[in-house]
Protein backbone atom coordinates (compact mmCIF):
# COMPACT_ATOMS: atom_id res chain seq x y z
CA UNK A 1 0.00 0.00 0.00
CA UNK A 2 1.08 3.31 -0.62
CA UNK A 3 -0.47 6.60 -0.36
CA UNK A 4 -0.10 10.37 -0.55
CA UNK A 5 -1.80 13.42 1.38
CA UNK A 6 -2.74 16.29 -0.99
CA UNK A 7 -4.46 18.77 1.57
CA UNK A 8 -7.84 17.19 2.30
CA UNK A 9 -7.57 14.42 -0.48
CA UNK A 10 -5.67 11.71 -0.15
CA UNK A 11 -4.61 9.23 -3.23
CA UNK A 12 -4.17 5.53 -2.17
CA UNK A 13 -2.81 2.58 -4.37
CA UNK A 14 -3.20 -0.60 -2.81
CA UNK A 15 -0.99 -4.27 -4.68
CA UNK A 16 -1.79 -7.67 -4.97
CA UNK A 17 -3.15 -9.11 -1.89
CA UNK A 18 -4.31 -6.29 -0.09
CA UNK A 19 -8.05 -6.15 1.69
CA UNK A 20 -8.81 -3.33 1.21
CA UNK A 21 -11.28 -2.38 4.15
CA UNK A 22 -8.08 -3.08 6.03
CA UNK A 23 -5.87 -1.14 4.26
CA UNK A 24 -8.37 2.01 4.39
CA UNK A 25 -8.83 1.77 7.93
CA UNK A 26 -5.36 1.81 8.40
CA UNK A 27 -4.73 4.66 6.66
CA UNK A 28 -7.90 6.54 8.41
CA UNK A 29 -6.37 5.48 12.25
CA UNK A 30 -2.66 6.94 10.89
CA UNK A 31 -4.44 10.10 9.45
CA UNK A 32 -6.73 10.81 12.49
CA UNK A 33 -9.65 10.68 9.69
CA UNK A 34 -12.75 10.77 11.74
CA UNK A 35 -15.35 12.00 8.79
CA UNK A 36 -14.77 11.67 5.17
CA UNK A 37 -15.78 9.83 1.79
CA UNK A 38 -14.32 7.20 -0.71
CA UNK A 39 -14.14 6.41 -4.27
CA UNK A 40 -12.33 3.81 -6.16
CA UNK A 41 -11.27 1.57 -8.87
CA UNK A 42 -9.45 -1.70 -9.02
CA UNK A 43 -9.34 -5.36 -9.77
CA UNK A 44 -9.64 -7.99 -7.50
CA UNK A 45 -10.29 -11.40 -7.34
CA UNK A 46 -12.31 -11.79 -3.88
CA UNK A 47 -15.06 -10.08 -2.25
CA UNK A 48 -17.51 -10.23 0.34
CA UNK A 49 -20.83 -8.17 -0.08
CA UNK A 50 -23.87 -7.91 1.46
CA UNK A 51 -27.56 -6.74 1.56
CA UNK A 52 -29.48 -5.87 4.34
CA UNK A 53 -32.94 -7.56 4.90
CA UNK A 54 -34.82 -4.48 7.00
CA UNK A 55 -37.84 -6.77 7.31
CA UNK A 56 -35.52 -9.12 9.81
CA UNK A 57 -32.70 -6.91 9.95
CA UNK A 58 -30.33 -9.17 9.40
CA UNK A 59 -27.25 -8.84 6.99
CA UNK A 60 -27.14 -11.31 4.07
CA UNK A 61 -23.41 -11.52 3.40
CA UNK A 62 -22.17 -13.31 0.19
CA UNK A 63 -18.48 -13.94 -0.81
CA UNK A 64 -17.61 -14.11 -4.63
CA UNK A 65 -14.09 -15.70 -5.85
CA UNK A 66 -13.13 -14.83 -9.26
CA UNK A 67 -11.37 -11.97 -11.37
CA UNK A 68 -13.59 -8.74 -11.17
CA UNK A 69 -13.20 -5.13 -11.81
CA UNK A 70 -14.56 -2.83 -9.24
CA UNK A 71 -16.24 -0.08 -11.26
CA UNK A 72 -17.21 1.79 -8.69
CA UNK A 73 -16.06 1.74 -5.16
CA UNK A 74 -17.67 4.38 -3.38
CA UNK A 75 -18.85 5.56 0.24
CA UNK A 76 -18.42 7.13 3.72
CA UNK A 77 -16.04 7.38 6.78
CA UNK A 78 -17.42 7.79 10.03
CA UNK A 79 -16.77 6.74 13.61
CA UNK A 80 -17.89 4.28 15.74
CA UNK A 81 -16.78 4.10 19.30
CA UNK A 82 -13.74 5.96 18.72
CA UNK A 83 -12.72 3.70 15.88
CA UNK A 84 -13.01 3.71 12.62
CA UNK A 85 -16.31 2.89 10.71
CA UNK A 86 -16.18 2.85 6.97
CA UNK A 87 -19.52 2.02 5.02
CA UNK A 88 -18.86 1.09 1.63
CA UNK A 89 -20.89 -0.43 -1.10
CA UNK A 90 -18.83 -1.33 -4.70
CA UNK A 91 -20.16 -2.06 -8.09
CA UNK A 92 -18.03 -5.21 -9.60
CA UNK A 93 -18.00 -6.45 -13.68
CA UNK A 94 -16.83 -10.00 -14.37
CA UNK A 95 -15.34 -11.24 -17.36
CA UNK A 96 -19.08 -11.73 -18.80
CA UNK A 97 -19.96 -8.19 -18.13
CA UNK A 98 -21.99 -9.00 -15.24
CA UNK A 99 -22.85 -6.66 -12.45
CA UNK A 100 -22.49 -7.76 -8.90
CA UNK A 101 -23.13 -5.52 -6.19
CA UNK A 102 -24.05 -4.17 -2.62
CA UNK A 103 -22.62 -3.23 0.87
CA UNK A 104 -18.59 -3.93 0.70
CA UNK A 105 -17.31 -6.17 3.89
CA UNK A 106 -14.02 -7.28 2.52
CA UNK A 107 -12.19 -7.31 -1.08
CA UNK A 108 -9.04 -8.40 -2.07
CA UNK A 109 -6.58 -6.66 -4.50
CA UNK A 110 -5.75 -8.90 -7.94
CA UNK A 111 -3.60 -6.34 -9.81
CA UNK A 112 -4.04 -2.71 -8.25
CA UNK A 113 -6.85 -0.46 -6.48
CA UNK A 114 -6.69 3.25 -6.98
CA UNK A 115 -8.80 4.88 -4.13
CA UNK A 116 -9.82 8.28 -3.38
CA UNK A 117 -10.18 9.49 0.45
CA UNK A 118 -12.07 13.41 0.55
CA UNK A 119 -11.13 13.96 3.93
CA UNK A 120 -13.98 16.23 5.71
CA UNK A 121 -13.20 18.66 8.47
CA UNK A 122 -15.32 17.55 11.61
CA UNK A 123 -16.84 14.38 13.04
CA UNK A 124 -20.02 12.21 12.91
CA UNK A 125 -20.55 9.54 15.41
CA UNK A 126 -22.76 6.08 14.58
CA UNK A 127 -25.94 4.76 16.60
CA UNK A 128 -27.43 1.49 16.54
CA UNK A 129 -30.89 1.92 15.69
CA UNK A 130 -33.27 -0.70 17.36
CA UNK A 131 -36.29 0.17 15.31
CA UNK A 132 -33.93 -0.29 11.94
CA UNK A 133 -31.42 -2.56 12.85
CA UNK A 134 -28.27 -0.53 11.61
CA UNK A 135 -25.87 1.59 12.41
CA UNK A 136 -27.01 5.34 11.29
CA UNK A 137 -24.89 8.38 11.20
CA UNK A 138 -25.33 10.41 14.64
CA UNK A 139 -24.96 14.18 14.52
Amino acid sequence: MEYNNYGSKILVRLDPGEEIIACLSDICRKENIELGCVSGIGAINKATVGLFNPETKKYFSTTLEKYFEITSLTGNISRMNGDVYLHLHATLSDIDYNAFGGHLNAATVSATAEIWIDVVSGAVGREFSEEIGLNLLKY
